[in-house]
């Protein structure tokens, strides 16, 4: 079923179902068949997400976390995975006789941090998301500043420890002030300039370079959220190390930069009274203070089960019969509909061979893409297997279809 946004994965009804089936499996159970299952459920919520986010739609996916109260568990299920992917992966990989038929069920649960992230990251742009994430945030915060955009901008709706975390404990300001003067996402190469834009690298001109990208404005909205709150003034312990380091943000607030987000303006005046202020007498008081507990509660009720955990995954999860692959890659052909998968790009597929716009597609598997016949010959033998599974599969449920008509 088709849609103004692109695509349809999920209906309303099917979403609020999916949602409420959710559940949380412990560590030894990643990778196993139930799952496998949710993992899909996941990626087909994730992609409805977006789809909705992009369209400007109903955004129900969002409605149907908070109403089923399973925001946590997505907190939860990201944090174990991780903890897998730090304990039990590494075990895995030192596994000396372990040679499976294919690394894709593995690679599927990698891959499934990134679909969680990605699901979390579009819905909190929401403030009730964010409330309704509760203490969990405190893990979130621990995990990753990926999200934190998004939880700067809600912070005096979270709990207080959130914002004590962030402040004092992580010191995200200090963390922000480095991406700023060194950013990762600029580079010179031969005399020229590049910038990550969209997800690759971009040659920019000296104009072009003055210009904003998406990331760089979402550092500076950060800064400006967590200098400019007058709670987060009250909670940050400034020092005279703290107070210089912020004060070299001076040198960037520029015309060109003031142009294109202008409340930095009140940002740049703060700088000027803060350089003329002496930092406070350090505060003594005592603090109550919430601590994340979802990594650690992880983390000591699998202590010393590691190895023993990735011994029974390599026999159980990790090296499927043909026969399993076979159903297994039925599951993923329905999940990842190409039709749907398409509506989420936006620039052309590119070459599998050699990464440029790409026009044609495999006609087996109609998955891989490609510029021209002569990068599908050359990238065939690398390609084959994967083909052939994934060709095989599409005909036994095209064959299943026929039979249910």
């Amino acid at each position: 079923m088709s849609a103004e946004g692109g695509g349809q994965v999920l209906l309303p009804v099917e979403a609020e179902a999916a949602v409420e089936s959710l559940k949380q499996f412990p560590l030894k159970e990643i990778g196993g068949p139930k799952w496998s299952v949710q993992h899909e459920v996941l990626e087909k919520l994730n992609m409805q997400a977006i789809l909705n986010a992009s369209a400007q739609e109903d955004e129900f996916v969002k409605d149907y976390l908070i109403t089923c109260d399973k925001l946590s568990l997505l907190i939860y299920d990201l944090l174990a995975t991780e903890v897998w992917k730090e304990k039990v992966f590494s075990e895995i990989l030192d596994t000396e006789d372990f040679d499976p038929k294919t690394t894709f069920p593995l690679y599927m649960v990698l891959y499934h941090e990134a679909t969680v992230i990605n699901l979390l990251e579009t819905t909190m742009f929401y403030r009730e998301v964010c409330e309704a994430a509760e203490d969990c945030v405190l893990d979130l915060v621990d995990y990753s500043v990926s999200l934190l955009r998004y939880i700067v901008d809600h912070l005096e709706g979270l709990p207080l420890s959130v914002m004590t975390r962030l402040l004092n404990t992580h010191d995200i300001p200090q963390l922000l002030v480095q991406l700023i003067g060194t950013p990762p996402w600029s580079h010179r190469k031969d005399g020229k300039q590049y910038k990550y834009i969209d997800g690759k690298w971009v040659q920019v001109d000296f104009a072009d370079s003055l210009k904003l990208t998406k990331i760089e404005g979402q550092v500076w909205l950060s800064i400006f959220q967590l200098l400019m709150s007058t709670a987060c003034q009250q909670k940050y312990e400034l020092d005279t190390y703290r107070k210089n380091t912020i004060l070299k943000l001076r040198s960037f607030l520029t015309e060109p930069m003031l142009d294109q987000i202008p409340m930095l303006g009140e940002l740049q005046r703060y700088l000027e009274h803060l350089s003329m202020m002496d930092p406070p007498a350090p505060r003594r008081e005592v603090i109550l203070e919430q601590v994340p507990e979802v990594r650690d509660y992880i983390l000591h009720s699998n202590e010393g089960k590691w190895k023993k955990i990735a011994k029974k995954q390599i026999k159980l999860f990790f090296d499927p019969s043909t026969s399993d692959l076979k159903m297994q890659a039925k599951r993923w052909a329905d999940t990842y509909n190409f039709d749907v998968m398409e509506g989420l790009l936006s620039e052309p597929p590119k070459c599998a061979k050699c990464g440029e716009d790409a026009s044609k597609r495999c006609s087996r598997c109609q998955n891989e893409w490609y510029c021209g016949r002569e990068c599908q010959v050359t990238h065939w033998q690398k390609h084959k297997q994967a083909c052939d599974l994934m060709f095989d599969s599409l005909k036994k449920l095209k064959e299943h279809e026929q039979a249910k008509g």
